[in-house]
């Protein structure tokens, strides 16, 4: 084994891929019962990348909030990983929403609605619409995402203690776990909180770094809350140009449960997910590709596929993940992300 000085002269993360066979080997021993996992190669990158920081010199700060956002993160995924198999949506809205409100009642009226058609439900945590949607979903059901905050964010009673509840110190882990767990996200009347989380999941699937999903925005009955908001961005973003009629696809506002329970279920009726495989997007399906769908799509879609491509169906090769679905793949720009959205609703009424 190396010196202190050794290291300090060669680099750690030299070490550990250099000449040094005997360490290199006794690392590759402590990975090689997990390479049925899949995982092996890129647990390896984490450390090879950590010890890095100790040739970088890094700054123990930054090191802090490396290390801390790790944790957080592999906890999470660990607090998720028994309920992969289950859809979930991710409900945002005020903490101050006090149970008299009509929001209030939307939430919970929603989180029972919502889990009722087989969902279940994520929240941050704390009181308000959180409190209120997991009141209607039931615990058993509800994950929570708190964030340690010095006021206004102890958990709820419903989700208090319970073993899917997880404790975030970052606001960027914690949002990361929201887009990253959920299938669908509604929003609720709410503050600076909401509309950050809301554009930005907006932004991530404007811009093809979310998978795409239904994200719905509930108001009380006849409430203008979220109506304003979107007059707000038809008036001075989509009149300005910044950004696409075709983005305005990407959200449904409503006031109603039923209908907003439709939206998220609905997306799912026979599309189920996509994945890029070398220049094709790929989109998983539940029920067979017919001729009658692949004309529609090339015939009203085409525009949104490279050097004139077109729809077609796909094998499983390349994407093992779930063999029983059906699968049609195409060249995809990778731009016209509301489009997209738009073809998948076309895809789900066949």
């Amino acid at each position: 084994m190396p010196t202190a000085d050794e290291l300090k002269d060669k680099g750690v993360a030299e070490y550990l891929r250099g000449d040094y066979e005997m360490a290199a080997e006794t690392f590759r021993q402590a990975i090689a019962g997990y390479q049925a996992a899949g995982i092996a190669d890129m647990v390896a990158e984490m450390i090879r990348a950590a010890l890095r920081l100790l040739d970088d010199r890094a700054d123990r700060l930054d090191v802090k909030v490396m290390a801390s956002a790790l944790r957080e993160l592999r906890y999470a995924s660990k607090v998720f990983a028994p309920y992969r198999g289950r859809r979930k949506v991710t409900v945002f809205g005020s903490a101050r929403t006090v149970p008299a409100a009509e929001e209030y009642q939307q939430a919970v009226a929603f989180g029972k609605a919502v889990v009722a058609r087989g969902f279940m439900v994520i929240t941050g945590g704390g009181e308000g619409i959180m409190g209120a949607a997991q009141r209607g979903a039931g615990r058993e059901n509800s994950f929570g995402l708190n964030i340690r905050l010095p006021f206004e964010q102890e958990p709820n009673e419903e989700i208090a203690g319970d073993a899917k509840l997880i404790n975030f110190k970052y606001f960027f882990t914690r949002k990361l776990c929201f887009m990253k767990e959920s299938d669908a996200l509604a929003l609720f009347p709410g503050g600076f909180g909401t509309h950050d989380e809301g554009f930005e999941a907006l932004t991530l699937m404007q811009t093809g770094k979310s998978q795409p999903k239904p994200v719905v925005f509930i108001d009380r009955p006849r409430g203008t809350y979220w109506k304003t908001w979107w007059r707000f961005v038809e008036d001075q973003l989509l009149d300005r140009g910044l950004i696409n009629r075709e983005d305005l696809a990407l959200f449904k506002v409503t006031d109603d449960i039923a209908e907003a329970c439709d939206e998220v279920v609905n997306f799912y009726r026979n599309y189920h997910s996509s994945r890029y495989v070398k220049d094709l997007l790929v989109l998983r399906v539940k029920h067979p590709v017919t001729d009658s769908l692949l004309g529609t799509l090339n015939e009203r879609f085409g525009d949104i596929c490279l050097n004139g491509g077109r729809f077609q169906t796909a094998s499983a090769v390349g994407d093992e993940e779930h063999p029983g679905l059906h699968r049609l793949a195409f060249p995809f720009n990778r731009a016209a992300f509301g489009r997209l959205r738009m073809l998948i609703d076309v895809i789900n009424q066949h």
